[in-house]
């Protein structure tokens, strides 16, 4: 089944990513930004680097 904080994570920068912009949108990224802290300490090192490139995506969305 995979690991399931880092299918979290994921699911949660998904969502930020197509959020409207507003209070939910930055609730939501919160959300995704504590969800990507939590799958990073449990996660092997393919799944790290694809945590870092969410987090990139992420950051870049916000600009």
């Amino acid at each position: 089944m995979g690991n399931k904080l880092f299918q979290i994570a994921r699911d949660f920068v998904e969502e930020a990513l197509h959020s409207e912009p507003g209070a939910d949108q930055q609730k939501t990224v919160e959300i995704a930004k504590n969800a990507l802290s939590s799958a990073n300490a449990n996660t092997n090192n393919a799944e790290k680097e694809q945590l870092r490139e969410l987090q990139e995506k992420l950051e870049n969305h916000l600009k």
